[in-house]
Protein backbone atom coordinates (compact mmCIF):
# COMPACT_ATOMS: atom_id res chain seq x y z
CA UNK A 1 0.00 0.00 0.00
CA UNK A 2 0.78 3.76 -0.38
CA UNK A 3 -0.46 5.42 2.36
CA UNK A 4 -3.64 5.77 -0.11
CA UNK A 5 -7.13 6.37 1.40
CA UNK A 6 -10.03 4.65 -0.30
CA UNK A 7 -13.73 5.92 1.03
CA UNK A 8 -16.35 3.67 -0.19
CA UNK A 9 -19.82 3.76 0.78
CA UNK A 10 -23.42 4.15 -0.40
CA UNK A 11 -24.06 6.68 -3.19
CA UNK A 12 -24.81 9.70 -1.06
CA UNK A 13 -23.27 8.98 1.82
CA UNK A 14 -20.81 11.80 1.74
CA UNK A 15 -17.86 10.62 0.26
CA UNK A 16 -16.87 13.45 -1.97
CA UNK A 17 -17.89 15.97 0.59
CA UNK A 18 -16.02 14.25 3.17
CA UNK A 19 -13.03 13.62 1.17
CA UNK A 20 -12.84 17.58 -0.17
CA UNK A 21 -12.81 18.11 4.04
CA UNK A 22 -10.31 16.46 4.79
CA UNK A 23 -8.13 17.84 1.97
CA UNK A 24 -9.23 21.45 2.62
CA UNK A 25 -7.50 20.48 6.47
CA UNK A 26 -4.57 18.01 5.36
CA UNK A 27 -1.31 18.08 3.01
CA UNK A 28 -3.12 15.30 0.95
CA UNK A 29 -4.83 15.14 -3.00
CA UNK A 30 -7.99 14.29 -3.19
CA UNK A 31 -9.41 12.02 -6.30
CA UNK A 32 -13.03 10.63 -7.24
CA UNK A 33 -13.11 7.90 -8.75
CA UNK A 34 -16.27 8.75 -11.23
CA UNK A 35 -14.09 11.52 -12.46
CA UNK A 36 -11.42 9.65 -13.83
CA UNK A 37 -14.21 7.15 -15.09
CA UNK A 38 -15.82 10.43 -16.69
CA UNK A 39 -12.45 11.90 -18.03
CA UNK A 40 -11.51 8.79 -19.31
CA UNK A 41 -14.48 7.82 -20.85
CA UNK A 42 -16.04 11.46 -22.04
CA UNK A 43 -19.46 10.50 -20.93
CA UNK A 44 -20.84 11.22 -17.22
CA UNK A 45 -21.73 8.39 -15.28
CA UNK A 46 -25.20 8.88 -16.04
CA UNK A 47 -24.66 8.84 -20.00
CA UNK A 48 -22.44 5.56 -19.39
CA UNK A 49 -25.45 3.51 -18.21
CA UNK A 50 -27.95 4.80 -20.38
CA UNK A 51 -25.75 3.68 -23.43
CA UNK A 52 -23.40 0.73 -22.34
CA UNK A 53 -25.37 -0.30 -18.97
CA UNK A 54 -23.90 -1.03 -15.47
CA UNK A 55 -21.48 -3.82 -16.84
CA UNK A 56 -19.45 -1.38 -18.74
CA UNK A 57 -19.32 1.30 -16.04
CA UNK A 58 -18.14 -1.74 -13.66
CA UNK A 59 -15.43 -2.67 -16.46
CA UNK A 60 -14.16 1.08 -16.76
CA UNK A 61 -14.36 0.91 -12.45
CA UNK A 62 -11.95 -2.37 -12.36
CA UNK A 63 -9.53 -0.37 -15.24
CA UNK A 64 -9.48 2.79 -13.20
CA UNK A 65 -8.43 0.68 -9.95
CA UNK A 66 -6.00 -1.30 -11.47
CA UNK A 67 -4.29 2.24 -12.42
CA UNK A 68 -4.87 3.15 -8.62
CA UNK A 69 -3.21 0.31 -7.28
CA UNK A 70 0.05 0.96 -9.48
CA UNK A 71 0.37 4.30 -9.48
CA UNK A 72 -1.24 6.45 -6.69
CA UNK A 73 0.77 7.64 -3.97
CA UNK A 74 -0.73 9.38 -0.03
CA UNK A 75 -3.80 10.06 -2.02
CA UNK A 76 -7.13 10.39 -0.57
CA UNK A 77 -9.98 8.38 -2.62
CA UNK A 78 -13.65 8.77 -3.14
CA UNK A 79 -15.48 5.98 -4.86
CA UNK A 80 -19.07 5.34 -6.51
CA UNK A 81 -20.93 3.28 -4.72
CA UNK A 82 -20.12 0.23 -6.10
CA UNK A 83 -16.62 0.65 -6.52
CA UNK A 84 -15.62 -1.35 -3.35
CA UNK A 85 -16.41 -4.75 -5.49
CA UNK A 86 -13.43 -4.44 -7.26
CA UNK A 87 -10.80 -6.80 -6.71
CA UNK A 88 -7.63 -4.97 -5.89
CA UNK A 89 -9.40 -2.68 -3.96
CA UNK A 90 -7.03 -3.78 -0.81
CA UNK A 91 -4.02 -3.00 -3.04
CA UNK A 92 -5.28 0.74 -3.14
CA UNK A 93 -5.14 1.42 0.08
CA UNK A 94 -6.57 1.80 3.65
CA UNK A 95 -10.42 1.07 2.62
CA UNK A 96 -12.92 3.31 5.47
CA UNK A 97 -16.22 3.00 4.81
CA UNK A 98 -18.75 5.82 5.58
CA UNK A 99 -21.73 4.38 7.15
CA UNK A 100 -25.52 5.21 7.70
CA UNK A 101 -28.56 4.00 7.11
CA UNK A 102 -30.64 4.51 3.83
CA UNK A 103 -33.09 6.81 5.70
CA UNK A 104 -30.41 9.32 6.48
CA UNK A 105 -28.66 8.84 2.80
CA UNK A 106 -32.05 9.88 1.31
CA UNK A 107 -32.65 13.06 3.63
CA UNK A 108 -29.44 14.09 3.71
CA UNK A 109 -29.40 14.03 -0.23
CA UNK A 110 -32.90 15.94 -0.25
CA UNK A 111 -32.05 18.43 2.75
CA UNK A 112 -29.61 19.63 0.13
CA UNK A 113 -30.12 22.87 -1.77
CA UNK A 114 -29.43 20.81 -4.89
CA UNK A 115 -31.25 18.12 -3.88
CA UNK A 116 -32.99 17.48 -7.84
CA UNK A 117 -29.55 18.14 -9.20
CA UNK A 118 -27.90 15.13 -6.95
CA UNK A 119 -30.50 13.09 -7.23
CA UNK A 120 -30.25 13.21 -11.20
CA UNK A 121 -26.79 12.33 -11.22
CA UNK A 122 -27.26 9.24 -9.36
CA UNK A 123 -29.19 6.91 -11.87
CA UNK A 124 -29.30 4.23 -9.32
CA UNK A 125 -30.99 6.84 -7.13
CA UNK A 126 -34.39 6.16 -9.85
CA UNK A 127 -36.47 3.73 -8.46
CA UNK A 128 -35.78 4.25 -4.23
CA UNK A 129 -37.32 0.81 -3.61
CA UNK A 130 -34.53 -0.53 -6.23
CA UNK A 131 -32.29 1.73 -4.61
CA UNK A 132 -33.18 0.23 -1.03
CA UNK A 133 -32.97 -3.19 -1.86
CA UNK A 134 -29.54 -2.65 -3.28
CA UNK A 135 -28.34 -0.63 -0.42
CA UNK A 136 -29.72 -3.74 1.77
CA UNK A 137 -28.00 -5.75 -0.30
CA UNK A 138 -24.54 -3.64 -0.53
CA UNK A 139 -24.52 -2.75 3.39
CA UNK A 140 -23.02 -5.73 4.82
CA UNK A 141 -20.48 -6.17 1.89
CA UNK A 142 -19.37 -3.11 2.57
CA UNK A 143 -18.25 -3.86 5.63
CA UNK A 144 -16.54 -7.06 5.31
CA UNK A 145 -13.92 -4.81 2.65
CA UNK A 146 -13.80 -2.22 5.14
CA UNK A 147 -10.42 -1.29 7.21
CA UNK A 148 -12.31 1.21 8.92
CA UNK A 149 -15.98 2.23 10.18
CA UNK A 150 -17.02 5.63 10.44
CA UNK A 151 -20.71 6.35 11.09
CA UNK A 152 -21.96 9.48 9.74
CA UNK A 153 -25.11 9.35 11.37
CA UNK A 154 -26.17 12.84 13.01
CA UNK A 155 -22.26 13.99 12.62
CA UNK A 156 -21.35 16.86 11.07
CA UNK A 157 -18.56 17.22 8.56
CA UNK A 158 -16.04 17.80 9.86
CA UNK A 159 -16.07 15.53 12.87
CA UNK A 160 -16.24 12.53 9.96
CA UNK A 161 -13.54 14.27 8.58
CA UNK A 162 -12.23 14.82 12.10
CA UNK A 163 -12.49 11.07 12.85
CA UNK A 164 -10.90 9.80 9.76
CA UNK A 165 -7.85 12.45 10.51
CA UNK A 166 -7.25 11.05 13.81
CA UNK A 167 -7.74 7.16 12.90
CA UNK A 168 -6.10 6.44 9.32
CA UNK A 169 -4.04 9.78 8.39
CA UNK A 170 -2.26 10.40 12.01
CA UNK A 171 -1.84 6.82 13.13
Amino acid sequence: MSNNIVLIGFMGVGKGSVAREISSRCDIVNIDSDDIIESMSGLSVKKIFEQFGESHFRDLERRVALWMSSSLQDTLISTGGGFFKVESLNKIGTVVLLDASFEKIYERILAHPNAQAKLKKRPLFADLEAARALYAHRAPLYKEVADVVVDTTDRTLEDIAQEIITEVINR
